[in-house]
């Protein structure tokens, strides 16, 4: 019944996708039978050297490549969308599946992107290509199917069956039983600042599979793909692909430990980390502490400006502030209901009450000739400038 459903599932997904595994299924499978049996220990010579192997069998790949397609986004630096990666597998899978086995699998730059951050300035992420993006979700979800169970109950970001709502939920369960002052923490860029040498020392703690860390590891300097040019350095996991949540959570796992070692109740979500104390003598202490253990053990920075001991409903936690102390409730931050509202007026303001399909269709019908429907307010607002910069097109002017 079981290899039914299987195949079942990779006819409506990618059928010749798996035709490099013709006669290996059962190989395969048993392969992944194997991995799952030791995956429990954490020093499993005979689980972690295969490594490899159990990222590119063949349900684990199919499980991948449905979720990038569900996932979406835009294309990277070589322009392959996701609608565009079964056909391509279709051909090259074979090939591709040599290279991740025999570890000289190179990864393509990221594409950079800059999108305003709710507070002001600009977020930079980092888009792989569709391809790259399949190789990590198939990497993230082994990776995580062996290190989530060890990562600490007070840890909720990017983590199956948790969410931002049980963060939340567990902060105010700390209010009522009287922790009623938080220490916010806010580490300052953090995707920014991870050192690359101290991370890989990190997984290969957990990983003996020298292919998979070789490839962990140049997925980390593939670089950044910006003005036309390509720069890389010793810091950094670029935001935007699979891989780098779970290799975040793996960074600040040492921080929860050093939390819960001194017996601190807290939550965490990626890089944000409340702390809940009685006192806000205790509070002060406790930032100290941890914003010198941060400094000095784990090499990051905490940004004073943004971080502060205070009265949980004077902060915000995910997007979430709380009234009252003996029975907190959540509310939406004020700031967070400000940015909404901004939003609809932008979204709305332009239309004057008509549809999207209807100024889309007005626009294509236009007698106008194409210069001048370029220099057009709809198109200046769908198509402006900087989306074709993100392409690495060249700008055209008339002198």
């Amino acid at each position: 019944m079981r290899l039914r459903n299987d195949k079942r599932q990779k006819n409506q997904l990618m059928p010749a996708f798996v035709q490099g595994y013709r006669g290996e299924a059962s190989k395969d499978l048993h392969e992944g039978t194997e991995a799952f049996q030791v995956e429990h220990r954490t020093e499993s010579t005979t689980g972690t050297e295969r490594l490899m192997e159990e990222i590119c069998e063949r349900i684990n790949c199919l499980q991948a490549l449905k979720r990038v397609k569900t996932n979406k986004g835009s294309a990277g630096v070589d322009g392959m969308t996701v609608h565009e990666l079964p056909g391509f597998l279709k051909e090259h899978w074979p090939a591709i599946r040599e290279q991740l086995l025999k570890g000289t699998y190179k990864p393509q730059p990221v594409k950079r992107v800059e999108i305003p951050k709710p507070d002001g300035g600009i977020r930079k992420l980092g888009i792989p290509t569709v391809l790259d993006r399949f190789i990590q979700q198939a990497i993230m979800q082994v990776l995580q199917g062996r290190w989530d169970r060890t990562f600490s109950e007070n840890s909720y970001g990017f983590r199956p069956g948790r969410s931002a709502h049980s963060a939340v939920e567990r902060a105010q369960q700390y209010q009522r039983e009287g922790y009623c002052w938080v220490v916010d923490l806010d580490i300052e860029k953090f995707f920014d600042q991870v050192n690359h040498d101290k991370l890989m020392a990190t997984i290969a703690k957990r990983v003996a599979d020298k292919r998979t860390l070789k490839l962990i590891r140049a997925f980390l300097k593939a670089g950044v793909l910006e003005n036309g040019l390509v720069s890389s350095g010793d810091e950094g996991t670029p935001q935007g692909g699979p891989l780098s949540p779970l290799l975040s959570n793996l960074v600040l796992d040492e921080l929860d430990r050093e939390l819960e070692r001194r017996g601190h109740r807290f939550v965490r979500y990626a890089d944000d980390a409340n702390i809940y104390v009685r006192t806000e003598r205790a509070g002060q202490r406790v930032m100290e502490g941890i914003s010198r253990f941060i400094t000095n053990k784990l090499k990051l920075k905490v940004n004073r400006e943004k971080s502060a001991v205070a009265r949980p409903s004077e902060r915000k936690f995910l997007g979430f502030s709380f009234t009252g102390r003996k029975e907190p409730k959540r509310r939406i931050a004020p700031k967070a209901i400000k940015r909404f509202k901004e939003r609809v007026r932008e979204l709305t303001r332009r239309t004057k009450g008509v549809s999207l399909d209807r100024i889309v269709r007005k626009t294509a019908a236009s007698s106008h000739g194409p210069w001048r429907m370029a220099a057009s307010p709809a198109l200046s607002i769908a198509l402006p400038n900087t989306f074709f910069d993100s392409l690495v097109l060249p700008r055209l002017a008339v002198r």
